[in-house]
């Protein structure tokens, strides 16, 4: 269930910066979440939060979520990004990310 929550906020902000501010459809966009979210979960979630603590998983991860999103903008050629979508994709991330790693660490379901 946290996973299918971090999914739908990652959409919701990628819709924000991605296709608010830059002007791109929801295909790509739906497939920058998915990799930004599977990304995050894996490298911050579970590597980083409990090895660095939370406010340097949340910066990783914000940071993570531009440099995919980046990433993905030169491998799909319909999928345009700008220095500020970035910027916003990454501040809203992280800002994110550091409340919901908070339920993830008091939660006793999930993991970490």
């Amino acid at each position: 269930m946290a996973l299918a929550v971090k999914f739908v906020l990652t959409l919701i902000f990628a819709g924000v910066a991605f296709m608010l501010v830059a002007g791109n459809s929801l295909g790509p966009v739906v497939v920058v979440a998915v990799a930004v979210t599977v990304v995050n979960y894996l490298v911050g979630d579970l590597g980083e939060l409990p090895s660095y603590g939370n406010i340097w998983a949340a910066v990783g991860d914000g940071v993570m979520g531009a440099i995919v999103s980046w990433l993905a903008a030169l491998l799909i050629p319909a999928f345009l990004v700008t220095l500020g979508s970035l910027a916003l994709f990454a501040v809203l991330t992280g800002v994110t990310e550091f409340y919901f790693h908070r339920y993830l660490m008091k939660d006793e379901k999930v993991a970490p």
